[in-house]
C-alpha cells in the first residue's frame, strides 16, 4: 500500500470513516435528520458548483444556484413534489439567462448543473418517504455506489491497464470499471439474500445496472472538472476534494433508481 499508485488512500479511507456512518446515520432516523441533511449537501453542492463554473468569488448566478437548490431541495422534504421542481426549473432557467453574459456554454453548464444536483436531492427525498422500503432501498443504492467506487479504485490501481475514458479521466481504468461491476453484483446477491428472494433476479440486474450508472456520473464530472480546468470542486472533504466529487455517482444512481421506481410502480427491491 506504500505505493504512489494508492497515494491518497489513507485520506479517502478517514473521510469513508466519518461520512459513511452519518449518512447511515440519518437514513436510519429518518425524518427531521435525513430531510435537513440533504437540504444542507445541496445547498454546498451548490455551492461548488457555482464556483466551478462561474469561477471563486461568487456572483449573481452562483448565489442564484444555492438559493435554488435550498428552496426547491426544501419544498421537497415538505413533500410538495411539483412544487420543487417548479423552483429547480426556473432557478436554472434563470441562472441560465444571468450567466448568458459570459458565454453559453458555461450558462448552460452552470444551468443544467444546478438541476443535475437538485432533481437526485429530490429523488433521494422521494425514495426515503417511501413508508416500508425508503430505508432498504437508501441502505441499498449506498452499498451499491460505495462498492461500486471502492472496488473501481482499488481494482484500478492494482491492475491498471487501458483507460476508461482518457479524454474525461487520466486514471480511470477499464480494469477498475469491471472490478466495481462485479463488487455491485455481490452486493446485489447480497441483497437478495437479505430480503429472502431468489438469486439472480431483478435487484441483481438493477445492481449492475446502477454500477454502471455511478461509474457513468463520476465520469460527468470528471468531464465538467475538466472543461472548467479544476482537480476538485472544493477541498472540503481531505482526500476527496468536495462533496459534489465524493456524491456525483450517488447523484446519478438515486435519480435513476427514482425513474425506475416510477416506470416500475414500487422500488426495484419488489421486483421480484
Amino acid at each position: 500500500m506504500s505505493s504512489a499508485k494508492f497515494d491518497g488512500l489513507a485520506l479517502r479511507l478517514i473521510s469513508a470513516a466519518v461520512l459513511a456512518p452519518l449518512a447511515i446515520a440519518a437514513t436510519w432516523a429518518g425524518s427531521p435528520y435525513f430531510p435537513v441533511l440533504v437540504v444542507l449537501l445541496a445547498i454546498i453542492m451548490g455551492w461548488e458548483w457555482a464556483r466551478l463554473t462561474q469561477g471563486a468569488k461568487l456572483s449573481a448566478p452562483g448565489f442564484l444556484v444555492m438559493a435554488s437548490e435550498a428552496i426547491g431541495v426544501t419544498t421537497a422534504a415538505a413533500g410538495r413534489w411539483h412544487g420543487a421542481l417548479g423552483v429547480l426549473g426556473l432557478g436554472a432557467l434563470a441562472v441560465t439567462l444571468l450567466s448568458a453574459g459570459k458565454s453559453r456554454v458555461q450558462a448552460a453548464w452552470t444551468g443544467l448543473g444546478l438541476l443535475g444536483i437538485g432533481l437526485p436531492c429530490v429523488a433521494v427525498l422521494w425514495l426515503a418517504a417511501d413508508p416500508v422500503f425508503g430505508r432498504a432501498t437508501l441502505l441499498w443504492l449506498f452499498a451499491l455506489v460505495w462498492g461500486t467506487d471502492s472496488a473501481a479504485f482499488l481494482v484500478g490501481r492494482s491492475l491498471g491497464g487501458p483507460l476508461l475514458a482518457p479524454r474525461w479521466s487520466p486514471k480511470k481504468t477499464w480494469s477498475g470499471a469491471l472490478g466495481g461491476l462485479a463488487a455491485a453484483g455481490a452486493i446485489g446477491v447480497a441483497t437478495e439474500w437479505l430480503l429472502g428472494i431468489s438469486l439472480i433476479s431483478p435487484v441483481f440486474w438493477a445492481s449492475l445496472g446502477l454500477s454502471a450508472v455511478a461509474q457513468a456520473g463520476d465520469l460527468v464530472e470528471s468531464a465538467a472538472k475538466r472543461r472548467f480546468g479544476a482537480k476538485d470542486s472544493s477541498s472540503l472533504i481531505p482526500g476527496h476534494g468536495g462533496f459534489l466529487d465524493r456524491l456525483d455517482a450517488m447523484l446519478a444512481v438515486v435519480l435513476v433508481a427514482a425513474g425506475l421506481s416510477l416506470i416500475g410502480g414500487e422500488t426495484p427491491l419488489r421486483w421480484t
